[in-house]
């Protein structure tokens, strides 16, 4: 029988590999077990963010500081992010490889852009949205973006731009349970649309303008209505924040845990799975 001073370089070798298997199988355990960390083995997702150049200066410069956001929110790659300002070669095939698509100032435009967005939607894609990237009016004719959005039509804002208070509608729902139950937003260009998409029996308001701040605006000043700011309709997996006018946008902390929260809850709805179970 060898001792341990007599064993091979061989017997060494095999019994250092048995030891450090048993260590991490160990740590792998007690980390499943009891380590709060949950560490990406690789990013955990795919997000696409759109924007436009060619919107009001005030919107680009908000989808710039956005595209600046969600690339800090990728530090250490998290998970997979493109950016793009031109949806024309995204067809239905291509939008299905990503988990989200973020529109920053703009909605698809054209028939096929429109609908390979709607097929995307409709087979589980999910959408989060800002300001102009739920716009519509008379002339927009695309009755089932009216629809996803909750059947709202723009129908009034303020101007100019100003900061208000928010009242939290739901205090247990992922996006907003770590928010005060009202917080003072920064300056934006707040819209208002007709019917409210509260009215809509689909449509979750998690945040909404106070009536407290009534009347606001200086040039436009709106004076009365329901005033939902982010509301999800619960037929898709969606979300959209009623902010993203100018450069203000991302300088307050309450509000961008808001759009940290909504990014992560529309992920965390994937049928598929939630990439942050892994």
């Amino acid at each position: 029988m060898l001792f341990y001073g007599q064993l091979t370089d061989n017997g060494m070798k095999k019994i250092s590999t048995i030891l450090l298997i048993l260590i991490f199988a160990i740590a792998g355990h007690s980390q499943n077990a009891d380590y709060p960390g949950n560490y990406a083995k690789a990013p955990r997702f795919k997000a696409l963010v759109y924007y436009s150049t060619h919107a009001e200066e005030a919107h680009v410069d908000f989808a710039k500081q956005g595209v600046e956001f969600f690339k800090r929110l990728n530090y250490g790659d998290g998970f997979y992010l493109d950016i793009t300002t031109d949806l024309s070669g995204y067809t239905y095939n291509k939008l299905k490889e990503y988990d989200i698509l973020v529109m920053l100032n703009d909605a698809p435009s054209g028939k096929e852009q429109r609908e390979a967005f709607r097929q995307y939607m409709e087979n589980g894609g999910g959408w989060m949205g800002f300001h102009a990237a739920a716009y519509n009016d008379k002339n927009t004719n695309w009755p089932w973006f009216l629809d996803f959005l909750g059947g709202g039509v723009f129908y009034c804002n303020n101007w100019p731009p100003q900061p208000v208070k928010l009242d939290i509608d739901n205090a247990n729902h992922s996006v907003t349970k770590n928010l005060p139950a009202s917080f003072i937003a920064p300056e934006s260009e707040w819209y208002q649309w007709n019917p409210s998409p509260r009215e809509n029996k689909d449509v979750e308001v998690l945040v909404t303008l106070s009536q407290d701040n009534y009347p606001f605006g200086i040039k436009d000043v709106v004076s009365w209505g329901d005033f939902p700011i982010v509301w999800t309709n619960k037929k898709y997996r969606m979300i959209y924040l009623n902010m993203g006018h100018g450069d203000d946008e991302f300088t307050d902390a309450t509000q961008k845990l808001l759009f940290i929260n909504a990014f992560r809850w529309v992920l965390s709805q994937n049928k598929k799975e939630n990439p942050f179970n892994r």
